[in-house]
């Protein structure tokens, strides 16, 4: 059975989930998520989206990101789909989908979701078991949104911005509110919605939309020639300098 449309609102963020088709990897060298990482931030521009937290797993994707118009979001997403996977067949000498299909997603609004979204997103490795912190993981916005870190490819949302007045004190009032580690219900809730395509509102959202937007936020049942790749080390190094991604001074 399809799925039905997916809900978007301008200036409200969005989870987002994409998997690697039959849960294959999707990224197999630091150079693949510098590559992607270097799409991305060049997409959110053309699209005018603005990222606020992400993680690349070694077989799937998280962002969690605010589109300027309805559009925008999916724009982003098939340009950067079709960007990657020329690439990566390219770089592997392999033809096909690299991708499970369509992306997920679910709106995320209110402080209890928005940063709770932050958290599972970056959290992700830990609970893989493949970093013992959120720190060690160079793949995702933890160090950046935490000021560990510069990263250009990040905006603060609302929410992150109303932790504190001033950088620094918001820097430490986000690594406290990691630190207090996920709810069962809430890991629980985020996977159910963004599989489902619901949303995590508040109820002075989801109030203000129109009523068909209404219903649709509640839960429903289930229904050329390769081109020559530079070496891995060159890459990896220019495409790293030019995201960003470097730790901040002490």
């Amino acid at each position: 059975m399809p799925r039905g449309p997916r809900i978007v609102v301008p200036e409200i963020a969005l989870h987002i989930v994409q998997r690697g088709h039959d849960r294959r990897d999707c990224f197999l060298h630091d150079t693949d998520y510098l590559v992607y990482l270097a799409n991305l931030r060049d997409l959110l521009a053309r699209t005018e989206c603005a990222l606020h937290a992400y993680c690349l797993m070694t077989n799937h994707v998280h962002l969690l990101l605010t589109p300027s118009n309805e559009g925008a979001c999916a724009r982003l997403m098939r340009n950067l789909g079709q960007r990657y996977v020329q690439y990566f067949n390219r770089r592997y000498e392999r033809s096909g989908t690299l991708w499970e299909g369509r992306f997920r997603s679910c709106l995320v609004d209110s402080s209890l979701y928005v940063l709770a979204c932050y958290r599972y997103i970056e959290f992700n490795p830990v609970r893989a078991g493949m970093v013992r912190s959120a720190a060690e993981y160079r793949w995702s916005s933890h160090n950046g949104n935490a000021g560990q870190a510069s990263n250009r490819l990040l905006t603060q949302h609302v929410e992150y911005l109303a932790l504190a007045s001033d950088e620094r004190a918001r820097h430490l009032a986000y690594k406290a509110l990691l630190a207090t580690g996920d709810e069962a219900a809430f890991l629980a809730a985020i996977r159910d919605a963004t599989n489902g395509g619901f949303a995590l509102v508040s109820e002075q959202l989801k109030s203000s939309l129109p009523a068909d937007q209404q219903r649709r936020l509640e839960r429903k049942a289930p229904g050329p020639r390769a081109k020559s790749v530079p070496e891995d080390d060159d890459v990896s190094a220019e495409l790293a300098f030019e995201l960003g991604l470097r730790p901040r001074a002490s």
